[in-house]
């Protein structure tokens, strides 16, 4: 991309919470020379949002625009280089921005952890990116780096090593930290749409939903997302017992199109899953039961209550607010850990770590997401040459993990 533009990196959704988080992050990591602009609906709270920045913002620019306003967000779109957007939920919010930058030939990075989203993009805006060279790269917070940037590292090992495909794969995530308003406002606009659509449910329960080519999928039987065993069935090293992992539907049809977009180079027999540790006390196979039934029973009744207005006020009610999260001391003593074990087709075994210090869904989220923009501004030599809707790995692989490594996260692959 030219040169060109006003800005490299404009921040869409700055004075919210996780949008303000990231702003704080852009302030310390982004070059000095970095041309960055914060963007939302009102040039007062932004005014304010910069100010509380500090003297490093003080040259930032304002840019204000609408998720509602399609001629404004085009013209945001063409003024910068990358737009980082955190205004979700994305179903309801996003298809606008997308549009803009695919129109644009923007890079984009967003938040989502929403399949119906992501797959209305690729169906209306895909090859519109291709031809204009736009990588609008969805899933850029803790859903969906660790999965797909450790799938696509263990995938890289194997090459250095000559060791063959990946075949059977999993996932164990370990972490402290809550979810956020964001998140299960996400969540509910996915419900209503199925409440609305009942045929949108199958990209919800299909693994390969978000595959840029069905023809081409894998056929290596049933992938369930659902989870309830002991630990030691996936590798004899761990104790204890794994659950169902509430994003493990979304991380795993990320990972799965990040192998459709690189054609398939994990492999025609690569089956992916993700769970997660429920402990290894004496309590950890109630634990268990009850996180795989809390996660089933909570989508059942929140899709009934989706169906009315009724159903939708008492969630009104009761659940957390968008754009409300936890306070600076609970979102630092978060952390998280991602095991990924992998066999390869000549029995070849890995490991790959990615960990990170803070709550994940804050703290570890806004560098993923500060580090996926600047990325994307800045590193473009050293990326795929590929556009259209992409996921993490397939538009910034290498790039990313440098990034993210220098960044302060762990992230590596050993042979077991």
């Amino acid at each position: 991309m030219a040169d060109t533009r006003e800005f490299d990196l404009t921040l869409f959704g700055a004075t919210g919470f996780v949008g303000t988080l990231t702003a704080q992050y852009l302030v310390g990591a982004a070059p000095e020379s970095a041309r960055i602009a914060l963007a939302g609906r009102s040039l007062d709270k932004l005014t304010a949002a910069r100010d509380e920045l500090g003297p490093k913002a003080a040259g930032w620019g304002l840019v204000v625009a609408d998720s509602t306003d399609q001629a404004g967000l085009d013209e945001l779109a063409a003024r910068t280089k990358v737009v980082v957007t955190t205004v979700g939920p994305y179903l309801r919010y996003g298809l606008p921005l997308v549009a803009a930058c695919a129109k644009s030939g923007t890079h984009y990075a967003d938040l989502t952890g929403e399949p119906l989203f992501i797959r209305d993009a690729i169906d209306a805006y895909h090859e519109q990116a291709v031809q204009t060279g736009a990588k609008i790269v969805n899933s850029c917070g803790y859903d969906s780096i660790p999965s797909d940037l450790s799938v696509y590292q263990l995938y890289r090992r194997t090459l250095e090593d000559n060791t063959g495909e990946l075949t059977d794969t999993t996932l164990v995530a370990a972490l402290k930290g809550g979810v956020s308003g964001g998140t299960i406002d996400s969540g509910r606009a996915m419900m209503e749409a199925i409440a609305a659509d009942p045929a949108k449910g199958s990209v919800l329960s299909h693994p390969y939903s978000l595959s840029p080519d069905k023809s081409m999928d894998p056929d290596v039987g049933r992938q369930s997302d659902q989870a309830l065993s002991r630990a030691s069935a996936i590798d004899p090293s761990l104790d204890g017992w794994v659950s169902t992992f509430v994003m493990a539907s979304h991380n795993t049809k990320i990972v799965r199109r990040t192998n459709g977009l690189l054609g398939w180079v994990y492999g025609k027999n690569f089956r992916y899953r993700e769970v997660m540790s429920a402990g290894k006390s004496r309590v950890a196979p109630l634990v268990a039961a009850g996180m795989a039934g809390g996660i089933v029973a909570g989508m059942t009744v929140g899709a009934l209550l989706s169906r009315t207005s009724a159903g939708r006020k008492l969630l009104d009610r009761v659940l957390p607010e968008p754009g409300t999260g936890p306070s600076a001391q609970v979102r630092e003593s978060g952390w998280f850990t991602m095991k990924t074990f992998a066999h390869t087709s000549s029995g070849a075994k890995y490991v790959s770590t990615f960990s990170g210090a803070g709550d994940p869904g804050y703290q570890a989220t806004r560098v993923l997401l500060g580090e996926s923009g600047l990325c994307l501004a800045f590193d473009s030599d050293r990326q795929p040459a590929q556009a259209g809707i992409l996921t993490p790995a397939a538009a910034m692989g290498d790039a990313l993990t440098d990034r993210l490594r220098a960044a302060g996260m762990t992230i590596t692959v050993e042979r077991a």
